[in-house]
């Protein structure tokens, strides 16, 4: 009889696959369920089975298990988290901690779900960080988290728009009057392009369509014709984007210079930054637009020696954690150790870390 655990994340990676399977069939005069199918079944199993291996059975309330909210399974934020358990589970006779990771719908999400203590540590925007510390934006209605704590800084996000070559959609003022997907409601990059639409004066209403998908299907809908473009806040190279530009004709799209100098110059914790031309098929030209930190948090829950040994777990394997995905293999310690002035004041456990205080 599988766990709980194992019926989420069987029930999360068909769903991956069901996305995955109507990109290929888009592509196909006709769609081989009979081969599919068996396929599907195996790869499922075979998937469930190695994420499996990142973490353990989660038993609440035991201070033994740690759990991380992440993001979706086609972003950065879910196989960095991934690989944060696995290097913790690794260790657990040294240090008596487990850890499982969480799909969720992305930043936002977290820092409610945090707040409430429903997870023990998890990956966000340093914006929605910034926010959620001083209970701004959408965070208003709750007021400030003075309880967040910083344990480390991961890769940076890019903003990014991805749209159909044959939906005429050039610049990123191209949008309005098109099926856009803007992203699940708590995701990090949907509060992100709110932001941006608040800022330029437009609504939802301003699109023909404003879907919510999660990352998981966009690719798929935008190669299907169901949208004709969609955004995501992401480290790149990255999976999603990757398909969208693979299996169809589409393009990366710029944001204008003079919302990225005025996102820059307001917000410390945006940066403007260029998407390299010939990552993906399709776009041979840097992009411009503007980038923001993830970081890895936690709360005052979460004691001094499990934040110590959370992170020496991690820069005791620096180079197999960054081996993980592409878009953690430029991490280091300048990067990765908080500056002098964090969003958020850094955990004792990290402190203690970073600074040899053992």
């Amino acid at each position: 009889m599988p766990n709980h655990w194992e019926s989420v994340m069987t029930l999360k990676l068909s769903i991956l696959l069901q996305s995955r399977k109507q990109l290929w069939c888009s592509k196909q005069s006709k769609c081989n369920q009979k081969v599919f199918g068996p396929l599907g079944k195996i790869l499922t199993h075979c998937l469930v089975a190695y994420f499996l291996s990142f973490s353990v059975a989660v038993s609440h309330g035991d201070s033994s298990f740690i759990t991380i909210g992440t993001g979706d399974i086609t972003g950065v934020y879910y196989p960095a988290g991934g690989a944060i358990c696995r290097l913790i589970n690794e260790e657990k006779e040294q240090h008596g901690l487990r850890c499982a990771v969480e799909s969720t719908e992305g930043s936002a999400y977290n820092l409610f779900s945090l707040r409430r203590n429903e997870f023990d540590l998890a990956i966000v925007q340093a914006d929605w960080l910034y926010h959620a510390s001083r209970g701004s934006s959408i965070f208003s209605e709750n007021g400030a988290d003075d309880s967040l704590r910083l344990l480390f800084n991961l890769h940076s996000e890019s903003f990014t728009v991805v749209a159909r070559k044959d939906s005429e959609i050039n610049s990123f003022s191209d949008l309005k009057g098109k099926r856009v997907n803007i992203g699940s409601p708590s995701s990090g990059h949907r509060k992100t392009m709110e932001l941006i639409m608040r800022r330029i004066g437009w609504s939802e209403k301003d699109f023909a369509l404003a879907t919510e998908l999660p990352p998981s299907e966009m690719a798929a809908a935008l190669c299907n014709g169901a949208i004709d473009a969609f955004i995501y806040m992401v480290g790149h190279p990255n999976t999603s984007i990757r398909e969208a530009t693979t299996f169809c004709d589409s393009q990366l799209v710029p944001l204008p210079g003079k919302l990225i100098q005025s996102f820059t110059e307001q917000y410390p914790f945006y940066q403007s930054a260029e998407i390299a031309g010939g990552m993906y098929r399709g776009t041979d030209k840097d992009i411009s637009t503007f980038q923001v930190r993830a970081s890895v948090v936690t709360n005052t829950s979460l004691s001094t020696e499990q934040g110590f040994q959370i992170t020496r777990s991690v820069f005791a394997h620096l180079d197999q954690f960054k081996a993980l995905h592409p878009a953690l293999r430029s991490l280091d310690w300048s990067i990765m150790v908080p500056d002098k002035m964090p969003l958020v004041p850094l955990h004792p456990g990290a402190k203690k870390f970073f600074t040899h205080d053992e």
